[in-house]
């Protein structure tokens, strides 16, 4: 599987602008605001990834449940249930 992007990659200063009141409560909480960033980042890339895989894939998924509705699951025979 391709990685969302990569971990090793230096890390480089940027300058932000946020609600200010938001930072002061977040600093008193000790709140890492670079890691915080990172892991929302890499959340919204795997999003989009997901929702543009789905994009892409939309006539394959639709065959495959077509086929499923006309011909049952390849497991159905070993379902106890």
């Amino acid at each position: 599987m391709q990685t969302l992007y990569d971990p090793n990659a230096p890390k480089k200063a940027t300058n932000l602008s946020i609600n200010s009141d938001l930072l002061a409560k977040s600093r008193k909480l000790n709140v890492n605001l670079s890691a915080m960033l990172e892991q929302a980042l890499k959340q919204k890339l795997a999003d989009e990834r997901a929702e543009t895989w789905k994009r892409e894939n939309v006539a394959a998924i639709k065959a495959y449940n077509s086929f499923v509705e006309e011909n049952g699951l390849f497991s159905d025979e070993y379902r106890s249930f």
